[in-house]
């Protein structure tokens, strides 16, 4: 809702509704952060005095700074908050990893002429494939479809991979594609931080996260065509959005706990429901299946060891002893030994014949958050937040530090005579190990024994004795690109400052998705102030770097709230007076593949004016007016004007959410057109396609234009003003020239064209700003006046905005009041602002405090 004032006399009156966000924070260490009302739009006018309207009474609300506002009223018809629309701005090379990477998996080669494969899933939201050379890797596919964080990933079978998201997701993927998602299953509550799979049977696949769910999958089951009655029934919940044409159906899955009868029975009637391990009150961290898929064990913030029957869901034992949060786990593959690791910087290894921990290794100065064992179970590989990677004698509990990281280490991967260490960096290395002969590494010295307490080690530590690691550098690199830790939305709306990991500035123009200045490693700070700029635009979008880039969010209404002359855009061929939608246009950049794409797929039947030509499409949100509105200045066609072209190289991915199933994320190049109201939401297709915007609140501010005390000029009586916020200065001037001293009958005017007596030199100097532009000059109406603006004793630039001088000014001196003063000679006119009766000012450009009876509106003092 926009702040509304109401002038009836000396009383005024101020509204003003609140957004309302959500957000979640981080979970546990180790993974960091994890109705709207409608005011009716008047139309706009292109002509530089007419953009100045002046309402019929002085009682009309003044629109003064609106925003957007979350929740409903009765009159609204928006049930709830819409989808937004979301793109992430890619690096230069795609082909690396641009967050830490939380997960990594091997696949051994089939043949002599293939290549083994390493699979990697980053906090950047993507899985990776890399084929291994024997001293290099390099890439091959890109697996893109989470939309957050990719926390495990798992090989089963021969040909199916399965990864896990923060965005409460479990995916199966063929591994051997360029990246095909074959089904998304939607059962968890919340992020779902970790997966085990049986070696020897390729059905058995576990899944746990932090709402404290454990659920056992049969792939083949899982993956299975659905039936045609419950195909049917699954085309109205389809989960699948990123595999559109995908052979096999998607899934939508509930969890088989529901006391609700009837759900359930929907939910079965809709394909295959996962076995739930019911038992764990908090977030599970680590799960670990036997090789033949009988025996799970899991373990979380609860600080036990839950040992399960995954044919059942039936819990058989419980093993407590660790004193946090349990990280990692392994089972031998008989099933009779457990390795666990734990932030309390313990590993304990238990025997679950005996039900009871058998030994203990205090090896890591903090948390162990990785655990990997060679063929033998004999030997084991441990890294976590200390930076250091161990192998440690199971049986003698001798333990040499092989090397240490620059970060956190998050997993590990044993293969062939190496370890591959994913941390929370970009890049994965891969040191040498010996895993099928760890005496090798022993031999080299630096051994310890590991004591029995966690403390033993910390004491050991602080005396000076810390290990030296056995090597120095890896032998294997695959670099990553530096991940955004920083960023500032710069005055211009279009602008983002960003900083990455290794201190290099950059400055993003987000409405193109391209790098436009590196500034290597500077001053943030000092940066910003450099590029200040002294205007107001609204903020049309948000923007995070959570996925190690920059992710730009568009919200509807709000997003549409940002205008700009063409002029200032530099766009060739429009009117440089024509008003340019910046969400508008940035939505025609992200999507003119898409356009292009189902323009041919669709031929003759597209509508005449490029609408979804299906008889369901929108109908029932795009014929009320009172919700959108034509935007009779933009041309509707597919044209995308250079500043909002998006580069080919290096295309952006969309993140969105249609009417069916749930978030889906593809690159803007891999679209297909045969996306509909199903995958996007309908605001987005309904600008696209049909030209139609919501009502686009924060255009026009209003304002009075009073003569300054002592002033002979007689004011035209009109009251109010209302103009578009971003028109200049100079056309303001043009308004005063023509309404206050144009309008001025000539016989108040001496022969020689100066004003009448009492004008000091009379001399008139040349104007400010373009009067060629006054409608209805008359020859002989010659004046030219001086005019200057001024706002807390500063003159305005003729060519800044009314939302910069009316807002940004008032930075200087807010307790001055937002006043502007139009000076020239005997003509003294000002804005009125609303200022409280002890002389404070109530309001700014960004907080607007409801007024009170005590309230009234007078002219700002200066």
């Amino acid at each position: 809702m926009p702040p509304v004032c109401f002038r009836s006399g000396n009383d005024a009156v101020s509204s003003m509704s609140r957004h309302s966000q959500r957000g979640r924070g981080g979970r546990d260490e180790g993974r960091d952060c994890y109705g709207v009302a409608y005011s009716p739009q008047i139309s706009l006018s292109t002509s530089s005095v007419k953009e100045i309207e002046v309402p019929s009474s002085a009682l009309e609300i003044s629109m003064m700074q609106h925003v957007g506002s979350a929740g409903n009223t009765s009159n609204s018809l928006r049930p709830r908050k819409e989808k937004k629309l979301t793109y992430v701005l890619n690096g230069a090379d795609d082909t690396k990893h641009c967050a830490g990477i939380n997960c990594l998996c091997l696949l051994k080669s089939l043949g002599q002429d293939e290549f083994d494969y390493l699979f990697t899933g980053s906090r950047d939201g993507t899985l990776k494939r890399w084929a291994l050379a024997e001293d290099a890797a390099a890439w091959s596919a890109t697996f893109e479809s989470h939309v957050d964080w990719v926390n495990d990933a798992v090989l089963t079978g021969s040909n199916t991979l399965v990864s896990c998201s923060s965005d409460t997701t479990v995916k199966a993927w063929n591994l051997l594609s360029d990246g095909t998602c074959i089904r998304t299953f939607r059962q968890h509550s919340d992020y779902v931080t970790c997966l085990a799979a049986a070696e020897k049977n390729s059905n058995i696949v576990a899944s746990g996260g932090l709402g404290g769910e454990v659920f056992i999958w049969d792939l083949e089951a899982a993956l299975a065509p659905l039936s045609k009655s419950n195909h049917a029934a699954e085309d109205e919940c389809s989960n699948n959005a990123n595999s559109l044409e995908s052979s096999l159906p998607s899934n939508s899955l509930r969890p088989i706990n529901l006391s609700d009868n009837s759900s359930q029975k929907a939910t079965q009637s809709q394909g295959y429901v996962p076995i739930a391990a019911k038992g764990h009150k908090e977030s599970v961290y680590a799960l670990a299946v036997n090789d033949q898929g009988t025996l799970l064990v899991s373990g979380g913030t609860e600080k036990v060891v839950r040992v399960w029957d995954p044919r059942t869901g039936i819990k058989t034992m419980k093993l407590r002893g660790h004193t946090d949060n349990i990280r990692a786990l392994l089972l031998d593959s008989t099933g009779r030994f457990c390795l666990s690791g734990s932030s309390d910087s313990m590993i304990r290894l238990w025997d679950l014949g005996q039900q009871r921990c058998v030994h203990s290794y205090a090896v890591h100065t903090d948390s162990i958050w990785a655990l990997a064992s060679n063929p033998t179970f004999s030997h084991v590989y441990s890294g976590g937040r200390d930076l250091s990677l161990y192998l440690t004698d199971l049986s003698t509990r001798e333990s040499v530090l092989i090397c240490t990281e620059e970060h956190p280490i998050l997993q590990l991967g044993l293969h062939d005579d190496g370890v591959w260490v994913a941390t929370s960096d970009s890049s994965v290395h891969r040191w040498p190990a010996e895993p099928h002969n760890p005496l090798k590494v022993f031999q080299k010295g630096g051994s310890f024994l590991a004591g029995n307490l966690s403390f033993s080690r910390a004491r050991v530590s602080l005396e000076g004795s810390t290990p030296v690691p056995v090597y120095r550098e890896p032998s294997v690199s695959i670099p990553g690109i530096p991940g955004i830790v920083q960023h500032e939305i710069l005055n211009n709306k279009r602008h983002v400052l960003t900083k990455d990991t290794t201190g290099s500035v950059k400055l993003w123009d987000i409405s193109r998705g391209v790098v436009i200045e590196n500034y290597g490693e500077v001053s943030f700070a000092q940066k910003k102030e450099e590029l200040f700029e002294m205007v107001s635009i609204p903020s049309w979008y948000s923007v995070d770097s959570r996925l190690g880039s920059l992710s730009v969010h568009l919200e509807t209404p709000q997003c549409f709230s940002a205008e700009m002359y063409s002029a200032d855009l530099n766009i060739a061929g429009k009117p440089e007076d024509d008003k340019v939608n910046l969400a508008r246009e940035t939505l025609k950049g992200l999507l003119a593949h898409w356009l292009t794409k189902r323009k041919r797929r669709l031929g003759s039947q597209a509508s005449p004016n490029g609408g979804i030509p299906s008889g369901k499409d929108m109908s029932t949100r795009t014929t009320c007016l009172s919700r959108v509105e034509v935007d009779g200045n933009a041309e509707n066609d597919s044209t995308v004007h250079p500043p909002f072209e998006f580069s080919a190289a290096s295309p952006p991915s969309v993140i969105t959410e249609g009417s069916h199933g749930g978030p889906w994320r593809k690159k803007i190049t891999e679209l297909d057109g045969t996306e509909d109201e199903k995958d996007f939401p309908w605001w987005v297709l309904d600008c696209v396609l049909n030209n139609r915007l919501p009502p686009r609140e924060n255009t026009k501010c209003s304002f009075y234009l009073h003569p300054c005390e002592g002033s002979t000029l007689q004011i035209i009586k009109q009251g109010k003003l209302s103009a578009p916020r971003i028109l200049r200065i100079h056309k303001v001037v043009n308004y005063v020239v023509e309404k206050m001293v144009l309008d001025k009958p000539l016989d108040s005017m001496n022969v020689d064209e100066t004003f009448s007596p009492g004008m000091p030199g009379g001399q008139i100097l040349p104007p400010v700003g373009d009067t060629s532009l006054l409608p209805g000059l008359k020859p002989r109406q010659n004046l030219k006046p001086s005019i200057e603006i001024l706002c807390n004793n500063q003159v305005l630039s003729p060519d800044m905005s009314l939302a910069t001088s009316g807002a940004g000014m008032v930075m200087d001196d807010l307790k001055t009041g937002n006043g502007i003063w139009l000076r020239s000679y005997f003509v003294h006119v000002k804005f009125v602002g609303i200022v409280h009766s002890s002389g404070n000012a109530c309001c700014d450009h960004k907080i607007i405090v409801p007024l009170r009876k005590s309230w009234k509106p007078i002219r700002c003092q200066i």
